[in-house]
């Protein structure tokens, strides 16, 4: 198996990557973005690429939900949890007192915020395409070095000083919110084999806003609740071909199999044909999903077969 992440080794999402069985003997791709990872995937390079989609603190992740929903279909197989913690790294000698420029991933610095206003409030936030970039960046002999790169500390995952112990640590779990997690998923093209049914899954679905009038999102989620099928998230994004046109993000409870989700898939791709069902996979938190008696398999077993009854009625 070969797998891409966004890289270079050391990020959030290698951890994530690390988790799934037999990566660690498979051969790993470190890329520079979630666009590249996917494209690596679709191009057949990898066999599965493992993008973060979203964080319990700053929400989705704009550039993952973009690039699932567009292009050739892709298949979402499994997910992962990671716990968020950050440290602050420098040069070796650095001191806190000589940080004027920080850098890292715009997701990370949403989760510093805080801590930089009580601790650096003068300091200027650099993007960075990851947490371990950015921290690689100041190592001595680094081709891009903090000189270069322009910036004096970076905020990254403690997992890179594990692996870079010349970095100076000047400060450690500096995160805003300590339970913050960040879910990723792995993704695979779209004839990889459907994970099976657990009883705790999830479904990921892209709905385009097909018609722009009043009540058609509502239109839209009829189609789960009147199923007791729950959104456990939702979001929109622009679809870039012109203002005021969107698509929809949406994570389900549930898997296609259960049966209450096939009916509102059904349904939903009557109103919507431009739906895109990007997969069904076992959640990372196990959570089992509570599902009300009328929207059991066996209810809909019963009601599939009362109408096939009826059906079979001859006509007069």
């Amino acid at each position: 198996m070969r797998y891409a992440y966004l890289g270079p080794a050391g990020t959030f999402t290698e951890a994530a990557l690390l988790g799934v069985e037999g990566a660690r003997e498979a051969e790993r791709v470190p890329v520079s973005s979630v666009p590249v990872a996917l494209a690596a995937v679709r191009a057949g390079e990898v066999d599965a690429a493992m993008v973060p989609i979203e964080n319990s603190v700053e929400g989705g992740v704009t550039a993952t939900l973009d690039a699932v929903a567009t292009g050739s279909e892709l298949r979402i197989v499994r997910e992962a949890l990671v716990p968020v913690r950050f440290v602050l790294v420098a040069p070796p000698g650095a001191a806190l007192a000589d940080v004027r420029t920080v850098s890292t991933h715009s997701h990370a610095w949403a989760q510093v915020r805080g801590w930089m206003d009580r601790h650096l409030p003068g300091a200027d936030y650099v993007p960075a395409s990851s947490t371990a970039a950015a921290a690689l960046a100041l190592l001595p002999g680094a081709q891009d070095g903090p000189r270069a790169a322009g910036f004096d500390a970076a905020v990254c995952s403690p997992v890179v000083v594990e692996q870079h112990p010349e970095l100076t640590v000047l400060a450690e779990d500096i995160g805003d919110n300590r339970g913050a997690v960040t879910r990723f998923i792995l993704v695979a093209r779209p004839d990889a084999p459907l994970p099976r049914r657990t009883g705790a899954d999830r479904t990921t679905l892209v709905v385009p806003l097909w018609e722009d009038r009043a009540g058609a999102l509502l239109e839209i989620l009829e189609q789960f609740a009147t199923r007791g099928v729950n959104l456990s998230r939702i979001e929109s994004r622009p679809t870039g071909n012109y203002l005021g046109e969107y698509f929809f993000s949406i994570d389900v409870d549930g898997h296609v199999h259960d049966a209450r989700v096939a009916d509102a898939l059904v349904g939903l791709r009557r109103v919507c044909p431009s739906t895109r069902f990007l997969g069904s996979y076992p959640r990372a938190d196990h959570k089992d999903t509570g599902v009300a008696g009328q929207h059991s398999d066996g209810a809909f077993r019963e009601a599939q077969a009362w109408v096939a009854a009826l059906q079979g009625q001859r006509p007069a």
